[in-house]
């Protein structure tokens, strides 16, 4: 991951680039509210939570929670009844506001732009602290983990997931760069018209902001990063577990592809192939690899630990 020189830069790109991104961000990643997305977030927490425990926290809070993917779905199965999402950024603050009213769930939202290294919470607020491919943007674990801690209740937990590992992150340039060379062949099988490079008008703020994608990513992590930093900050039952290759691997592949081509373009037919297919790949992992591979080498980890 790309080094920046101080944390204030660090979360000045982040804010901006994910400002600008706010809009779009639940078309570009196929971010879903419906079933498949609930399926989605509760595999993830059934994965990290024991098996004889249905979970439920009555007040859960989010760190970088986005357009709202993890939370508002939990919500949706009924797992958090109570929920206040934090992101620094104001654009996706405004977009955590909208899906919760367009999904009917704004009376159990509160969000609100916060900084994870000085939560604005009193001690012992929350039953869960939870985030979804947020811990890799932040400067200061050590001190963002000793605000979940001072947040949390004691026995509170804490399930961050879609974190990546830094094996698997150097793994899946290998399906990204054959995507590159195949996208060619690619439309012109589908006569898809190539993407515009950028939507932004050209030298404009925003083009610029857009392009600061590439360095708001900043840590990818050894499962041994992760528990090494929850039990510095004092958590206890520290669970890091691997997930998705095979689906990774496809996944990137095909949203490479589909990456380089106008999105009106990509027929109907390619869309269902490559969403059964990352489903049917994501089963084969959680079945026959994840319980029987080293948890560096998926390129996701996720993590869950307990407040004494």
């Amino acid at each position: 991951m790309q080094a920046l020189r101080s944390h204030d830069e660090i979360r000045d790109v982040n804010t901006r680039y994910h400002d600008v991104a706010a809009a779009s961000y639940d078309s570009k990643w196929g971010i879903d509210f419906g079933p498949v997305g609930q399926s989605q977030v509760l595999g993830k927490l059934h994965k990290l939570l024991p098996a004889d425990t249905a979970p439920h926290f009555p007040r859960a809070l989010e760190i970088g929670s986005g357009t709202g993917y993890f939370s508002l779905n939990l919500m949706q199965a009924g797992v958090i009844d109570e929920l206040t999402g934090t992101d620094i950024s104001p654009g996706m603050v405004a977009a955590l506001n909208a899906n919760a009213q367009r999904l009917g769930l704004q009376d159990g939202v509160r969000a609100t732009r916060a900084d994870s290294e000085t939560l604005p919470f009193a001690d012992a607020s929350f039953d869960l602290v939870l985030g979804h491919a947020v811990l890799h943007h932040l400067p200061d674990l050590d001190r963002s983990f000793s605000e979940f801690m001072r947040v949390l209740r004691p026995g509170g937990r804490v399930v961050f997931a879609g974190e990546p590992s830094r094996f698997g992150d150097r793994l899946a340039r290998v399906p990204k760069r054959a995507a590159l060379l195949a996208a060619p062949a690619w439309r012109r099988l589908f006569s898809a018209a190539p993407a515009p490079v950028n939507v932004a008008p050209a030298g404009s703020r925003e083009q610029h902001d857009h392009e600061l994608e590439s360095k708001v990513d900043i840590h990818a992590f050894l499962p041994a990063d992760l528990e090494r930093v929850a039990r510095g900050a004092g958590f206890s039952d520290v669970t890091v577990r691997g997930e998705e290759l095979l689906a990774n691997w496809f996944g990137w592949f095909n949203r490479g592809l589909e990456a380089t081509a106008v999105a009106e373009d990509v027929p109907m037919l390619w869309r269902k192939y490559a969403f059964h297919g990352y489903l049917a790949f994501q089963k084969l992992d959680e079945r026959a690899l994840e319980p029987r591979l080293p948890a560096a080498l998926f390129y996701n980890l996720l993590l869950t630990a307990r407040k004494p």
